[in-house]
Protein backbone atom coordinates (compact mmCIF):
# COMPACT_ATOMS: atom_id res chain seq x y z
CA UNK A 1 0.00 0.00 0.00
CA UNK A 2 2.87 2.30 -0.55
CA UNK A 3 1.68 5.97 -2.18
CA UNK A 4 3.27 7.25 -5.11
CA UNK A 5 4.89 10.14 -3.25
CA UNK A 6 7.45 11.58 -6.24
CA UNK A 7 5.46 14.73 -6.20
CA UNK A 8 5.83 15.13 -2.52
CA UNK A 9 9.66 14.57 -2.60
CA UNK A 10 9.55 17.54 -5.34
CA UNK A 11 8.27 19.95 -2.76
CA UNK A 12 10.71 19.00 -0.39
CA UNK A 13 13.44 19.02 -2.70
CA UNK A 14 12.29 22.52 -3.89
CA UNK A 15 11.57 23.53 -0.37
CA UNK A 16 14.74 22.55 1.09
CA UNK A 17 17.03 24.23 -1.93
CA UNK A 18 14.90 28.03 -1.49
CA UNK A 19 15.25 27.74 2.26
CA UNK A 20 19.10 27.29 1.46
CA UNK A 21 19.11 30.07 -0.93
CA UNK A 22 16.85 32.28 1.55
CA UNK A 23 19.33 31.31 4.66
CA UNK A 24 22.48 31.90 2.69
CA UNK A 25 22.03 35.18 1.86
CA UNK A 26 20.83 36.34 4.99
CA UNK A 27 23.81 34.95 7.23
CA UNK A 28 26.22 36.54 4.86
CA UNK A 29 24.51 39.55 5.40
CA UNK A 30 24.38 39.54 8.72
CA UNK A 31 28.60 37.65 9.25
CA UNK A 32 29.68 41.05 7.22
CA UNK A 33 27.94 43.49 9.66
CA UNK A 34 29.27 41.12 12.41
CA UNK A 35 32.58 41.98 11.13
CA UNK A 36 31.94 45.47 10.85
CA UNK A 37 30.23 45.95 14.55
CA UNK A 38 31.91 43.54 16.45
CA UNK A 39 28.55 42.06 17.78
CA UNK A 40 29.13 38.58 19.03
CA UNK A 41 25.56 38.17 19.03
CA UNK A 42 24.91 39.02 15.56
CA UNK A 43 28.31 36.99 14.25
CA UNK A 44 27.23 33.61 16.51
CA UNK A 45 23.51 34.25 14.51
CA UNK A 46 24.85 34.63 11.51
CA UNK A 47 27.24 31.49 11.42
CA UNK A 48 23.85 29.80 12.75
CA UNK A 49 22.39 30.91 10.30
CA UNK A 50 25.39 30.03 7.53
CA UNK A 51 25.50 26.20 9.18
CA UNK A 52 21.56 25.91 8.13
CA UNK A 53 22.89 25.86 4.22
CA UNK A 54 25.10 22.67 5.10
CA UNK A 55 22.20 20.87 7.48
CA UNK A 56 19.94 22.10 4.32
CA UNK A 57 22.35 20.03 2.21
CA UNK A 58 22.17 16.92 4.68
CA UNK A 59 18.56 17.39 4.01
CA UNK A 60 18.81 16.90 0.59
CA UNK A 61 20.82 14.15 0.61
CA UNK A 62 18.38 12.45 2.99
CA UNK A 63 15.82 12.78 -0.01
CA UNK A 64 17.76 11.68 -2.24
CA UNK A 65 18.75 8.93 -1.06
CA UNK A 66 15.75 7.44 0.22
CA UNK A 67 14.51 7.73 -3.55
CA UNK A 68 15.89 4.36 -3.99
CA UNK A 69 13.62 1.58 -4.14
CA UNK A 70 13.89 -1.88 -2.36
CA UNK A 71 16.79 -4.28 -3.02
CA UNK A 72 17.79 -7.76 -2.06
CA UNK A 73 20.06 -6.22 0.90
CA UNK A 74 17.47 -3.49 1.52
CA UNK A 75 14.07 -5.33 1.26
CA UNK A 76 12.23 -2.20 2.83
CA UNK A 77 14.36 0.81 1.04
CA UNK A 78 16.34 3.43 1.91
CA UNK A 79 13.38 5.45 3.43
CA UNK A 80 14.94 5.20 6.64
CA UNK A 81 17.38 7.94 5.32
CA UNK A 82 15.55 10.73 5.84
CA UNK A 83 15.59 9.80 9.72
CA UNK A 84 18.94 9.26 9.58
CA UNK A 85 19.54 12.84 7.96
CA UNK A 86 17.37 14.38 11.22
CA UNK A 87 20.69 13.03 12.85
CA UNK A 88 23.15 15.53 10.87
CA UNK A 89 20.69 18.38 11.89
CA UNK A 90 20.71 17.76 15.72
CA UNK A 91 24.92 17.58 15.24
CA UNK A 92 24.32 21.23 13.83
CA UNK A 93 22.20 22.35 16.60
CA UNK A 94 24.19 21.16 19.05
CA UNK A 95 27.82 22.52 17.39
CA UNK A 96 26.08 25.94 16.69
CA UNK A 97 25.41 25.69 20.83
CA UNK A 98 28.88 25.03 22.15
CA UNK A 99 30.13 27.98 19.51
CA UNK A 100 27.02 30.80 20.60
CA UNK A 101 28.55 29.85 24.09
CA UNK A 102 31.95 30.27 23.60
CA UNK A 103 32.02 33.47 21.52
CA UNK A 104 29.52 34.93 24.45
CA UNK A 105 31.50 34.04 27.45
CA UNK A 106 35.17 35.14 25.54
CA UNK A 107 33.43 38.66 24.67
CA UNK A 108 31.98 38.85 28.56
CA UNK A 109 35.41 38.70 30.01
CA UNK A 110 37.47 40.36 27.42
CA UNK A 111 34.98 43.33 27.48
CA UNK A 112 35.28 43.85 23.61
CA UNK A 113 33.09 46.82 22.03
CA UNK A 114 30.35 47.23 19.53
CA UNK A 115 30.90 49.17 16.62
CA UNK A 116 28.16 51.00 13.95
CA UNK A 117 24.97 49.71 16.54
CA UNK A 118 22.24 50.93 13.84
CA UNK A 119 23.53 48.59 11.22
CA UNK A 120 23.93 45.50 13.13
CA UNK A 121 20.23 46.28 14.99
CA UNK A 122 19.08 46.56 11.17
CA UNK A 123 21.06 43.25 10.02
CA UNK A 124 19.29 41.52 12.90
CA UNK A 125 15.72 42.51 12.38
CA UNK A 126 16.62 40.59 8.43
CA UNK A 127 17.97 37.82 10.89
CA UNK A 128 14.24 37.81 11.97
CA UNK A 129 12.19 38.47 9.08
CA UNK A 130 14.12 35.91 6.82
CA UNK A 131 14.35 33.10 9.42
CA UNK A 132 10.77 33.35 10.39
CA UNK A 133 9.93 33.57 6.71
CA UNK A 134 12.03 30.41 5.98
CA UNK A 135 10.54 28.21 9.02
CA UNK A 136 7.16 28.94 8.26
CA UNK A 137 7.77 27.57 4.22
CA UNK A 138 9.55 24.64 5.43
CA UNK A 139 6.72 23.68 8.26
CA UNK A 140 3.83 24.03 5.69
CA UNK A 141 5.65 21.65 3.55
CA UNK A 142 7.07 19.68 5.83
CA UNK A 143 3.54 19.12 7.56
CA UNK A 144 1.75 18.77 3.86
CA UNK A 145 4.12 15.99 3.24
CA UNK A 146 4.28 14.16 6.45
CA UNK A 147 8.19 14.60 6.39
CA UNK A 148 9.50 14.78 10.34
CA UNK A 149 13.13 15.63 9.28
CA UNK A 150 11.72 18.62 6.87
CA UNK A 151 9.52 19.60 10.02
CA UNK A 152 12.70 19.04 12.54
CA UNK A 153 14.62 21.59 10.31
CA UNK A 154 11.70 24.10 10.58
CA UNK A 155 12.24 24.42 13.89
CA UNK A 156 15.56 24.67 13.45
CA UNK A 157 14.97 28.07 11.35
CA UNK A 158 12.56 29.03 14.13
CA UNK A 159 15.39 28.57 16.64
CA UNK A 160 17.30 30.97 14.09
CA UNK A 161 14.57 33.72 14.28
CA UNK A 162 15.16 33.39 18.05
CA UNK A 163 18.51 33.79 17.63
CA UNK A 164 17.90 36.88 15.52
CA UNK A 165 15.81 38.32 17.49
CA UNK A 166 18.22 37.88 21.15
CA UNK A 167 21.06 39.40 18.65
CA UNK A 168 18.40 42.12 18.15
CA UNK A 169 18.06 42.81 21.63
CA UNK A 170 22.10 42.70 23.03
CA UNK A 171 22.58 45.41 20.10
CA UNK A 172 19.73 47.46 21.67
CA UNK A 173 21.18 46.97 24.89
CA UNK A 174 24.23 48.16 24.23
CA UNK A 175 22.32 51.14 22.34
CA UNK A 176 21.31 51.99 25.52
CA UNK A 177 24.42 52.20 26.70
CA UNK A 178 24.86 48.91 28.59
CA UNK A 179 27.74 46.83 26.73
CA UNK A 180 27.78 43.97 28.71
CA UNK A 181 23.83 43.09 26.49
CA UNK A 182 25.59 41.93 23.43
CA UNK A 183 27.37 39.09 25.03
CA UNK A 184 24.57 38.44 27.64
CA UNK A 185 22.24 37.99 24.84
CA UNK A 186 24.21 35.38 22.97
CA UNK A 187 24.51 33.55 25.89
CA UNK A 188 20.60 33.71 26.37
CA UNK A 189 20.45 32.71 22.58
CA UNK A 190 22.59 29.74 23.82
CA UNK A 191 19.33 28.41 25.71
CA UNK A 192 17.11 28.94 23.16
CA UNK A 193 19.77 26.45 21.12
CA UNK A 194 19.96 23.67 23.94
CA UNK A 195 16.53 23.38 24.13
CA UNK A 196 15.46 23.28 20.70
CA UNK A 197 18.46 20.92 20.05
CA UNK A 198 17.01 18.93 22.56
CA UNK A 199 13.50 18.24 21.61
CA UNK A 200 15.08 17.80 18.08
CA UNK A 201 17.22 15.10 19.24
CA UNK A 202 14.29 13.31 21.11
CA UNK A 203 12.14 13.22 18.14
CA UNK A 204 15.52 11.91 16.29
CA UNK A 205 15.65 8.82 18.33
CA UNK A 206 12.52 8.32 19.15
CA UNK A 207 11.73 7.82 15.16
CA UNK A 208 15.31 5.85 14.55
CA UNK A 209 13.72 3.86 18.08
CA UNK A 210 10.42 3.04 16.20
CA UNK A 211 8.64 4.98 18.76
CA UNK A 212 5.24 5.74 17.35
CA UNK A 213 2.04 7.33 18.88
CA UNK A 214 0.03 4.91 20.75
CA UNK A 215 -3.15 6.38 19.00
CA UNK A 216 -2.06 4.87 15.75
CA UNK A 217 -1.62 1.33 17.74
CA UNK A 218 -5.21 1.87 19.24
CA UNK A 219 -6.50 3.09 15.82
CA UNK A 220 -4.99 0.17 14.29
CA UNK A 221 -6.40 -2.12 16.05
CA UNK A 222 -9.67 -1.27 16.53
CA UNK A 223 -10.10 -0.53 12.60
CA UNK A 224 -9.01 -4.08 12.01
CA UNK A 225 -10.33 -5.76 15.33
CA UNK A 226 -13.97 -4.16 13.94
CA UNK A 227 -14.00 -6.14 10.28
CA UNK A 228 -16.69 -9.13 10.77
CA UNK A 229 -14.78 -12.36 10.91
CA UNK A 230 -11.83 -11.13 12.88
CA UNK A 231 -11.94 -11.96 16.74
CA UNK A 232 -9.62 -10.26 18.19
CA UNK A 233 -6.72 -7.76 16.30
CA UNK A 234 -2.82 -7.08 17.77
CA UNK A 235 -0.80 -3.98 15.93
CA UNK A 236 2.20 -2.79 15.43
CA UNK A 237 3.46 0.33 13.69
CA UNK A 238 6.94 2.16 12.93
CA UNK A 239 8.15 5.06 10.94
CA UNK A 240 10.50 5.11 8.02
CA UNK A 241 11.19 8.01 6.91
CA UNK A 242 7.26 9.19 5.51
CA UNK A 243 6.13 6.13 5.66
CA UNK A 244 3.84 4.98 8.49
CA UNK A 245 3.97 0.91 8.23
CA UNK A 246 1.27 -1.32 10.35
CA UNK A 247 1.35 -4.79 11.02
CA UNK A 248 -1.38 -6.52 11.97
CA UNK A 249 -1.61 -9.92 13.41
CA UNK A 250 -5.37 -11.27 13.80
CA UNK A 251 -6.97 -14.27 15.22
CA UNK A 252 -10.16 -16.09 13.60
CA UNK A 253 -12.03 -18.78 13.34
CA UNK A 254 -10.09 -22.26 13.36
CA UNK A 255 -12.17 -23.41 10.15
CA UNK A 256 -11.50 -19.91 8.19
CA UNK A 257 -9.61 -20.58 4.65
CA UNK A 258 -7.11 -19.14 3.46
CA UNK A 259 -8.81 -17.26 0.36
CA UNK A 260 -11.20 -16.25 3.37
CA UNK A 261 -8.46 -14.87 5.72
CA UNK A 262 -6.99 -12.68 2.39
CA UNK A 263 -10.32 -11.20 1.93
CA UNK A 264 -10.50 -10.10 5.39
CA UNK A 265 -7.03 -8.49 5.33
CA UNK A 266 -8.36 -6.85 2.44
CA UNK A 267 -11.30 -5.03 4.26
CA UNK A 268 -8.91 -4.52 7.25
CA UNK A 269 -6.46 -2.79 5.61
CA UNK A 270 -9.43 -0.51 3.97
CA UNK A 271 -11.16 0.26 6.94
CA UNK A 272 -7.03 1.03 8.51
CA UNK A 273 -6.50 2.82 5.95
CA UNK A 274 -9.60 5.11 6.42
CA UNK A 275 -8.35 5.66 10.26
CA UNK A 276 -5.03 6.60 9.73
CA UNK A 277 -4.69 7.98 6.35
CA UNK A 278 -0.54 8.15 6.66
CA UNK A 279 -0.72 4.73 6.23
CA UNK A 280 2.03 3.55 3.64
CA UNK A 281 2.48 -0.08 4.15
CA UNK A 282 0.12 -3.17 5.71
CA UNK A 283 1.12 -6.34 6.52
CA UNK A 284 -1.86 -8.63 7.87
CA UNK A 285 -1.11 -11.93 9.18
CA UNK A 286 -4.01 -14.61 10.64
CA UNK A 287 -3.82 -17.16 13.27
CA UNK A 288 -6.39 -19.70 14.38
CA UNK A 289 -8.01 -18.62 17.82
CA UNK A 290 -8.09 -21.11 20.74
CA UNK A 291 -11.34 -23.67 20.81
Amino acid sequence: MRRDDAAERRQANRAVAVSAAGLAATGLVELLVAVLTGSVGLLGDAIHNLSDVSTSAVVFFGFRVSRRGPTARYPYGLDRAEDLAGIGIAVVIWASAVFAGYESIRKLVAHGPTAHVGIGICAAVLGIAGNLAVARYKLVVGRRIRSATLVADARHSWLDALSSAGALAGLLAVAAGQPWGDPVAGMAVTVFICHVGYDVTTDVIRRLADGVDPGIISAAEAAAGAVPGVIHAHARARWTGRVLRVDVEAWVDPGTTAREADALGRQAAEATAGQLPDLGSFTWTTRAAPD
